[in-house]
């Protein structure tokens, strides 16, 4: 006798099984009709060239027509097509035989060739028609969207060359999830699986737009979408096609292929076909997740499951026509069962066992629940590790699962074996990496609860317990006080929650507190309970405060070197007049050139000299103190004017070195170093004498001759006790050409002291003008040498010898000077 208690209760699921076990087939009559339906509307499509619509409301009409069947006119429609060409590899040619395969190997089961078959006119669209029907005769047979894929790629890569097909579905919050793939690795499918919102996604695209998106040139398309793959080289072409086709598709389709190149017009024909065969055949999954049978009984199932406890779901076996138990699908799931996609409960049913959990396969898992199904016997696992996403985070734990037939499937129930102690403890250690501690306010029953860590933040003893919220203000400190208090009135009348920071004064010092709280409400709106935490961030605001004064040190210091930079530079152009133009100076044309550097905020110690002496010489002084700022234009206004001063006295040009050299040896700074180039022309003789401490050899231009004259022995200033100076002597001509300069005109980061020489002749050598004073060739010289930013003072003296002997020379005394000249000794050096 049955018990009366739990006689409808399990006759309730036996219902629920035979309602959907007849819907089941229903369906599958519904999907080979549409199935034939799509393969004669493609086939009209290949024949016609109408649009999808069309096609069908033109099988319609000549359904009605003829007095016929839907149905029989999409066969009669099919039937009529020419038959497809043979394939040529059916007859290789006899200057190609075929390869055999060698003894003991399978043939490949997917051949992908070269190009694909080339029908035309009538033969083409006979094949298309061909092609669609087999793939609309296996479709019939699929019994999920991964294995769909699969299907489709047997079909589409010997006739598109196609690798790899992916099939995205859009999910109620926006994303995309890979539904089904074939061709690609378990790693790739891994690694993109879910897809979020995000723009220039090719998938989304297509969803959008509801059209084909042909992707065929790689290095324009990895610019303008984001390709899926690792690497995206791997497929230099691919197509995202819309499921169905129009702004109401819910699945998108990718054909990915290692072939480059854009896609025949066969090819795109016979995919986008092939694409609305899939429609029908995904529209079927989507029935079959809806839970088909009665309403009223699937639903009185899902409310028992609804007030069930614990992880639990009802599964019902999807077999093959022989018996072969290929998947289950969920009918019921209890709110607490969750899948790897993040899905529970309701959001479950519906879908598959291997589209929810598909690591069971080929587990003990799958072959118990087979056990199960077979002997009637209740299955329970050993416990084993598993890997869940709880909000997107996923943890591993440790689970063991119980089955239990019901009328032909199974009740199948899982327990997490993770104890609670664990999950206190990694409580405890996120709080105290975080340093911060948990509070809780009931409002209604005043208990009050703290974490440990809550005690230590607020440096409170926890055996004085915890302080109700409203006396929380007082162990702020008197100034945070108030917006504390305000910030917890606002919470507990009007329920607005709170983000303050606050300070305590604890024995180890000023504490940097902030406390976030909010409030739980009765449904009138009426706070309940308040639940927040307080965290330290006395080392953040330590740092803070750090980088603040750091930043105030930075300004000031920043103040006082341009307050210094534009003292400088005053003094500098007070101490250094530039002439705004050429000068004439014992019979030559002289032009100075002054640039200040443009790296940093110093000012130099370069300087220059072009003065007429006493007894009507001219003397030119080139130099270049090392260092910047006060100190630097300090010691180069002391030796520019010793060294006139020495020189107009008489002083020879090797003793003005040494004396200058002692008098930087004793001055204030004793560390101070500097280059010069001093020299003293003699109008009458055309005579040029010059010596040097450490400073680059002056260049002299003479007809088509460019070269750098041989420096007499000096060391710089200020390097030695006991230094040694030589001079030497040049006889200048008509139309020479004499530059003194500092070293920043030819010194660049990284490069030798030769490789700016030779920068600096190449340039004199292809800007330089007739020599006749009439044209000035400094600014393009400098324009030439100084391209980039120059990070030292330039300074450049330009002596030129007009291009006449002066009238007072004859010819005879011309040739004295001659004489006299060799007598001296010219330096000729290069």
């Amino acid at each position: 006798m049955d018990d009366p208690g739990t006689g409808a209760d399990s006759a309730t699921p036996a219902q629920v099984v035979a309602r959907q076990r007849a819907e089941l087939e229903r369906l599958r009559h519904l999907a080979a009709t549409s199935a034939v339906l799509e393969r004669a509307k493609g086939a009209l499509m290949a024949l016609t060239g109408c649009a999808p619509d069309a096609a069908d409301q033109e099988l319609r009409r000549r359904a009605e027509a003829g007095g016929r069947t839907l149905l029989e006119q999409c066969r009669l429609t099919l039937g009529s097509l020419p038959p497809p060409q043979e394939p040529s590899l059916q007859e290789p040619s006899p200057q190609e035989p075929p390869t055999p395969a060698p003894p003991g190997t399978a043939p490949p089961t997917r051949t992908t060739p070269a190009t694909p078959p080339p029908p035309a006119g009538a033969s083409q669209m006979a094949e298309v028609a061909e092609v669609l029907g087999g793939i609309g005769r296996d479709l019939v047979r699929v019994r999920s969207a991964h294995e769909l894929a699969a299907r489709l790629l047997d079909h589409l890569a010997p006739r598109v060359r196609a690798d790899a097909v992916l099939l995205y579905e859009r999910r109620a919050e926006g994303g995309l999830e890979l539904a089904g793939h074939a061709g690609i690795d378990a790693r790739f499918a891994a690694q993109w699986r879910q897809v979020p919102p995000l723009a220039r996604v090719p998938a989304f695209d297509v969803l959008t737009a509801g059209e084909p998106l042909w992707l065929e040139d790689l290095a324009a398309d990895r610019v303008r979408h984001v390709l899926v793959g690792d690497p995206p080289e791997r497929w230099p072409s691919r197509v995202w096609l819309p499921v169905p086709a129009g702004g109401t598709a819910r699945f998108a389709l990718g054909v990915l292929r290692r072939c480059g190149g854009p896609f025949e017009p066969y090819e795109r024909q016979l995919l986008v076909a092939a694409a609305r065969l899939c429609a029908g055949r995904l529209h079927v999954f989507d029935t079959a997740r809806q839970a088909p049978g009665d309403p009223g009984v699937t639903e009185t199932v899902q409310a028992v499951f609804d007030a069930l406890p614990g992880a639990a779901v009802l599964l019902t076996p999807l077999r093959t026509a022989a018996g072969e138990v290929t998947d289950y699908r969920i009918d019921a799931a209890t709110p607490q069962a969750v899948d790897v996609s993040g899905r529970t409960g309701r959001d479950m049913v519906g879908r598959l066992i291997l589209e929810s959990y598909p690591s069971v396969a080929g587990e003990p898992l799958w072959r118990g629940y087979l056990e199960t199904l077979e002997s009637g016997v209740p299955f329970e696992s050993e416990p084993f590790a598993y890997q869940e996403t709880v909000d997107d985070v996923a943890l591993t734990g440790t689970f063991s699962v119980r089955a239990a037939p019901l009328d032909g499937g199974l009740l199948v129930s899982w327990l997490r074996h993770d104890p609670l102690e664990r999950q206190e403890q990694r409580l405890a250690d996120v709080q105290r990496l975080g340093n911060l501690g948990w509070a809780n306010w009931n409002l209604l029953t005043q208990e009050i609860s703290w974490s440990a860590q809550a005690y230590a933040v607020l440096g409170r003893d926890p055996e004085q317990g915890p302080l109700e919220l409203e006396k929380l203000p007082r162990l702020a400190l008197p100034q945070d006080a108030d917006p504390l208090t305000a910030a917890i009135a606002g919470l507990i009348h009007r329920g607005r929650p709170f983000d303050v920071p606050f300070r305590v004064e604890t024995p180890e010092g000023v504490r940097h507190l902030r406390l976030v709280a909010e409030a739980v409400s009765e449904p009138d709106g009426t706070p309940a309970e308040v639940h927040g935490f307080v965290q330290d961030l006395t080392a953040q605001r330590s740092a803070e405060l750090a980088l603040v004064k750091s930043e105030r040190t930075m300004s000031v210091q920043r103040g006082v070197l341009q307050a210094e930079r534009a003292l400088a530079a005053r003094l500098q152009h007070a101490l250094l007049p530039l002439p705004s133009k050429p000068v004439q100076l014992a019979g030559l044309r002289v032009e100075v050139a002054y640039l200040p550097a443009q790296a940093g905020i110093h000012v130099g110690g370069d300087w220059f000299s072009a003065v007429e002496l006493p007894d009507y010489d001219a003397l030119f002084v080139v130099g270049d103190v090392a260092g910047h700022g006060i100190d630097a234009v300090a010691t180069m206004a002391q030796l520019r004017f010793t060294a006139k001063g020495m020189v107009s006295t008489g002083t020879s040009l090797t003793v003005a070195l040494a004396r200058l050299n002692h008098l930087l040896l004793h001055s204030r700074d004793s560390r101070m170093t500097a280059t010069m180039i001093m020299a003293r022309y003699d109008p009458d003789r055309h005579l040029l004498a010059w010596a040097q401490a450490g400073h680059p050899p002056p260049l002299l231009v003479r007809g088509d001759e460019v070269r750098y004259l041989d420096r007499p022995g000096g060391l710089l200033l200020g390097a030695s006790s006991d230094p040694y100076y030589e001079s030497a002597e040049l006889r200048l001509r008509p139309g020479d050409r004499l530059l003194l300069y500092t070293d920043g005109l030819i010194e660049r980061p990284g490069e030798g002291l030769d490789v700016g020489l030779d920068r600096l002749a190449q340039a004199v050598r292809a800007h330089d003008d007739d020599g006749s004073g009439d044209s000035g060739s400094l600014e393009a010289l400098l324009a030439a040498m100084l391209v980039d930013e120059w990070r030292d003072d330039v300074c450049v003296v330009d002596i030129r010898v007009p291009g006449r002997v002066a009238e007072a020379v004859d010819g005879e005394e011309a040739a004295a000077v001659d004489a006299a000249g060799a007598g001296a000794g010219e330096n000729e050096g290069g």
